[in-house]
C-alpha cells in the first residue's frame, strides 16, 4: 500500500514562495502518475497540477498556470510542488494524491481526480 506524506506548508506572505514535498513509501512512484490537489474552507476540492508517470506530461490549473511547477524525483520517491508568486487565494490545504496511469490523459486524471492513494494534507496560508 503506497502512502503519501505531505510537508513544506507553512505561512507566506503574497508574492513569497513555498515548495511542497510529497514523499511516498511503500512502492516506487515511478509507476504512479502524481497530482497536488488543494481545498479551502467552504470550497470544492481543485486538482491544481499533476504528473504523469510515462512520459512527464503535466496539467496545470488555470489559476496556477505560470506560478506553480510540478516536478518528480523518482530517484528519491518525491514529487514536489514549487509555488511562486503565492496570492491569498491560494490558501488552502495541499494534498498529494498517487494513481495508476495509461487509461486517461494526465489532464482528466486531474481534473476529475482519479487517485486512489492520498496523503494527510499540508496547511498553506498566503496573507501580510
Amino acid at each position: 500500500q503506497l502512502q503519501l506524506v505531505e510537508s513544506g506548508g507553512g505561512l507566506v506572505q503574497p508574492g513569497g514562495s513555498l515548495r511542497l514535498s510529497c514523499a511516498a513509501s511503500g512502492g516506487p512512484l515511478d509507476y504512479y502518475a502524481i497530482g497536488w490537489f488543494r481545498q479551502a474552507p467552504g470550497k470544492e476540492r481543485e486538482g491544481v497540477s499533476c504528473i504523469s508517470s510515462s512520459d512527464g506530461s503535466t496539467y496545470y490549473a488555470d489559476s496556477v498556470k505560470g506560478r506553480f511547477t510540478i516536478s518528480r524525483d523518482n530517484a528519491k520517491n518525491t514529487v514536489y510542488l514549487q509555488m511562486n508568486s503565492l496570492k491569498p487565494e491560494d490558501t488552502a490545504v495541499y494534498y498529494c494524491a498517487a494513481g495508476l496511469g495509461g487509461i486517461t490523459t494526465i489532464q482528466h486524471m486531474c481534473v476529475l481526480a482519479l487517485f486512489a492513494s492520498w496523503g494527510q494534507g499540508t496547511q498553506v496560508t498566503v496573507s501580510s
